[in-house]
């Protein structure tokens, strides 16, 4: 192995989901240096080196044990079959020792639950699987979790929600590291779009949950803005609808989705904008209006400060082809139906 050969620690126990074993090993562990890919030099690294069992009769076996972690450029956790598994306790102290260190650190879905349990992300920011959210809360409380990210970063943590998104988070991982370039090379090879960043992804079509409904006094208020983003919402209009003063509306909304009120909103709209030039060939103004940003120039202005594009851009990179990308004529409500979670 080359001596600049990038090091990645796939960290390896009883329980760990082979899907994102897989993912870790497909993005770091092929050789694709001849297409001008980076090198890297991928280690399965446990306790010790005996067969780590997995669901389906399937084995990893390690070729390093925990010592090698210190040499490592990158940890990365997968997921877990059942998201309660208790990690063994020399892989928490070392993953502890690794952050001490300043190694960067990633946990693909239900992963974020092993770091939990080490405290690393006690005071921090963190995502999961969108289903896993409630179960991270109550097992977790400490952790602040953010319900509708993609990935997240928080002191050289990383999570990812998911499934897709793990392999999102690979590919950011290796855009961050090596360049854009090399991110496109092994998201080419791995046929699936190059540019899948946080904000630049597909979205899936996520109703708020029944038991939200019931608990959540403010899902009424989501689903509403959601459904209504074509009008010139203001967050005193949400409060107003809520029944409650702006400052206490938006203290509760923080608390319940980890992000203000306004931020939430821009988000959508720039939600429902992507969604748009992605499915429909409808003109930048009425893009701008129907996702409510009023102006194709200030659709524009948002578009370059959260997804450093422009929505043009956007459509060419993102959008259908012409013989297939459907013409919408529905109305904005419509088109903002659902929320579009970024996955």
């Amino acid at each position: 192995m080359k001596e600049h050969a990038y090091r990645v620690a796939l960290v390896a126990f009883p329980g760990i989901r082979a899907f994102d074993v897989s993912v870790i090993t497909e993005v770091w562990g092929t050789d694709r240096t001849a297409r001008g890919a980076p090198a890297f030099d991928l280690r399965r690294v446990a306790p010790d080196t005996t067969p780590v069992p997995m669901r389906g009769g399937l084995t990893l076996l390690p070729d390093r044990t925990l010592d090698w972690l210190p040499r490592a450029d990158l940890i990365v956790i997968p997921g877990l079959d059942d998201h309660l598994t208790s990690a063994p306790t020399p892989v928490l102290d070392a993953l502890r020792r690794a952050h001490t260190r300043g190694t960067t650190i990633a946990a693909l879905c239900g992963g974020a639950f092993t770091l939990a349990q080490a405290g690393l992300l006690d005071g921090r920011r963190a995502i999961t699987h969108w289903n896993l959210i409630d179960l991270l809360r109550a097992h977790h409380p400490q952790v602040t979790v953010v319900p509708d990210a993609l990935f997240i970063e928080d002191d050289n943590i990383w999570t990812a929600a998911g499934t897709a998104a793990g392999i999102d988070l690979c590919l950011h991982l290796v855009r961050q590291a090596h360049g854009a370039e090399a991110a496109a090379t092994i998201a080419r090879s791995m046929v699936t779009a190059p540019f899948r960043t946080g904000t630049q992804a597909q979205f899936i079509e996520h109703p708020t949950p029944r038991t939200d409904r019931d608990s959540d006094a403010l899902a009424a208020v989501r689903e509403h803005a959601l459904r209504h983003l074509h009008e010139p919402l203001t967050v005193a209009d949400l409060a107003a609808r809520a029944g409650m003063s702006a400052r206490s509306f938006a203290r509760h909304f923080t608390a319940e989705t980890g992000t203000t009120p306004l931020r939430w909103l821009l988000d959508q709209r720039i939600a429902a904008a992507q969604k748009l030039l992605e499915r429909t060939d409808l003109p930048m103004p009425e893009v701008a209006r129907r996702a409510g940003f009023g102006s194709e120039v200030t659709m524009r202005q948002h578009f370059a400060s959260r997804l450093a594009t422009s929505p043009r851009a956007y459509r060419a990179a993102f959008s259908a082809t012409p013989s297939t990308a459907p013409v919408s004529t529905a109305t904005g409500s419509e088109v903002a139906g659902s929320s579009p979670i970024a996955r």
